[in-house]
């Protein structure tokens, strides 16, 4: 794993298309529990280095019911986004995450990784790469989350930009997220 890391985070195979240059960020363990495979990195990330540092991850460990301690815990939960690099901005919001990176990474990470017991896909993208059967709309999928489940659990990106869906779509807090922090508990074992 030390050296697959190492090789990503060199990684330089799209940084011509990248404004702010790459810097790849996730964290993985041969030991991780529960993989989240989300979008891509935004700026504040990014800049941080740190993934998930900002509202975004403030949301999702609130959804995960984990501390920030356990979010960072590589051993517990990993971190894979669908573009590791911040893509840049586009006209209403970041870009989409860079096609390169899932196909050039993902199967040598998760083969790297043997004891995942839940795995959260994240927003449309990730859930067009990795579902086999993804409903017409993020909607649809998430409302239909328990079609994943026990080991697949479905999610709207936690962007605060999302909390007009949130709030048309009130089944997702109270039925969706309990649901969430049920498996997310049994998966940390």
């Amino acid at each position: 794993m030390k050296e697959l890391s190492k090789e990503i985070r060199s990684c330089t195979e799209c940084a011509a298309h990248l404004e702010h240059g790459p810097r790849p960020i996730f964290a993985a363990h041969p030991e991780s529990r529960i993989i989240i495979i989300g979008q891509a990195p935004g700026r504040r990330v990014h800049e941080t280095g740190v993934p998930w540092d900002d509202k975004s991850g403030e949301n999702l460990r609130a959804w995960m019911g984990i501390d920030e301690t356990t979010f960072y815990e590589s051993r517990k939960v990993a971190i894979i986004p669908m573009g590791f690099c911040y893509p840049g901005k586009g006209k209403s919001g970041d870009l989409p995450p860079r096609p390169e990176c899932a196909p050039l990474w993902h199967e040598r990470l998760l083969n790297k990784m043997t004891n995942i017991k839940l795995r959260l896909i994240i927003g449309r993208y990730a859930q067009e790469y990795y579902l086999t059967h993804p409903y017409k709309t993020l909607t649809e999928t998430v409302r239909n989350y328990r079609d994943f489940l026990p080991d697949t659990f479905v999610l709207p990106h936690p962007s605060p930009r999302n909390n007009i869906w949130r709030a048309k779509n009130p089944w997702f807090d109270t039925e969706v997220i309990p649901q969430l922090q049920a498996a997310v508990s049994i998966a940390l074992g």
